[in-house]
């Protein structure tokens, strides 16, 4: 690895999408170079107020060769590959990045299947070259606290989690790649693989997982970890919002264990930074800590819908069956 120290160069596969901001403000505030982008769509008038200086492409045949170019030089070679791209296009991507010599940083979910993930493996033993997931929840404090909770409890009993994220999407959302599950692996996969990986980090193996319910909007079901039973909902129809927030907000948000609510609103959406200073640091997670949620989801996609056994039931699940 590479003195940290040093200003690094970075490319970013993907810069027009959702993300994307996030990774230049990394990459700008842990003082490194953005020194080109590529996305097939050119809306990405943000690189304006973070790396005017960047090089952009909506070729990716275009963008490859100038990367290959920037090898022939110490000083322009690039360091690391940022993929923010489709979820269905995170395989292709990584594997392109670290042939190209450079370590890679992607966002979630990594890939889709296990399959992918000793693919990648391979591709790292034949380059050198490391892929580090954006795992940001694992970075924030007030997850930190309960995993070290859990983990000097004396209490035999498992703990019990409800775990509710609601995140309201507009009508576009189905028109889009994400509404695809083809290139997003549905809301389970998409929105869900950050709380999985978070609820492994906390409370140990999974044990049990079982599908309750899923749509195109929302999916709901069982998990059973080492030191936890979890009823979880994850979905994008505001209809699903609680009356007391139904007006108020678009998204709810929510971790009860053992009764108390875990608050970590604050902060969700920054960690991206953190995460770049973990890898750059040479602490970045890795193919093996994303196998976990990865495997998860895989699961969630390739059961059927089963009726909930008894306390397994997450409260919401009711009112999404007579729906």
């Amino acid at each position: 690895m590479t003195d940290s120290n040093t200003n690094k160069n970075f490319a970013l596969i993907g810069a027009a999408g959702y993300i994307a901001p996030r990774h230049m403000k990394a990459i700008k505030e842990t003082d490194n170079t953005l020194s080109a982008a590529y996305d097939t769509n050119d809306s990405v008038g943000i690189i304006d107020s973070i790396s005017p200086q960047s090089e952009f492409f909506t070729d990716f045949e275009r963008f490859y060769e100038h990367a290959w170019q920037l090898k022939r030089n110490n000083s322009t070679k690039l360091d690391y590959v940022s993929i923010c791209s489709p979820n269905y296009m995170h395989a292709s991507h990584i594997a392109a990045g670290l042939r190209l010599g450079c370590d890679v940083i992607c966002e979630k979910p990594l890939v889709p299947t296990s399959n992918d993930l000793n693919e990648l493996e391979r591709v790292e033993q034949e380059t050198g070259k490391k892929v580090f997931n954006i795992l940001q929840l694992r970075h924030h404090p007030a997850i930190i606290e309960l995993r070290d909770k859990v983990a000097n409890s004396q209490n035999d009993e498992k703990h019990e989690v409800e775990l509710t994220y609601i995140t309201s999407r507009g009508k576009w959302y189905l028109e889009s790649w994400k509404g695809d599950p083809r290139k997003s692996f549905g809301v389970a996969t998409n929105i869900g693989v950050h709380f999985f990986d978070m609820l492994h980090f906390i409370f140990g193996k999974l044990q049990k997982n079982v599908l309750h319910y899923t749509d195109d909007l929302k999916a709901s079901g069982y998990l059973e970890y080492e030191n936890a039973q979890v009823k979880w909902l994850l979905s994008i129809d505001a209809n699903d919002l609680p009356d007391e927030v139904k007006g108020e907000k678009t998204t709810y948000r929510t971790i009860n264990c053992d009764g108390d609510e875990l608050e970590f609103s604050g902060g969700f959406t920054d960690l991206h930074t953190v995460s770049y200073q973990e890898i750059l640091a040479g602490r970045g997670y890795g193919i093996k800590d994303a196998r976990h949620c990865v495997e998860t989801v895989e699961q969630i996609r390739t059961q059927q819908p089963q009726s909930a056994e008894a306390n397994e039931a997450h409260p919401f699940l009711a009112s999404l069956l007579k729906k």
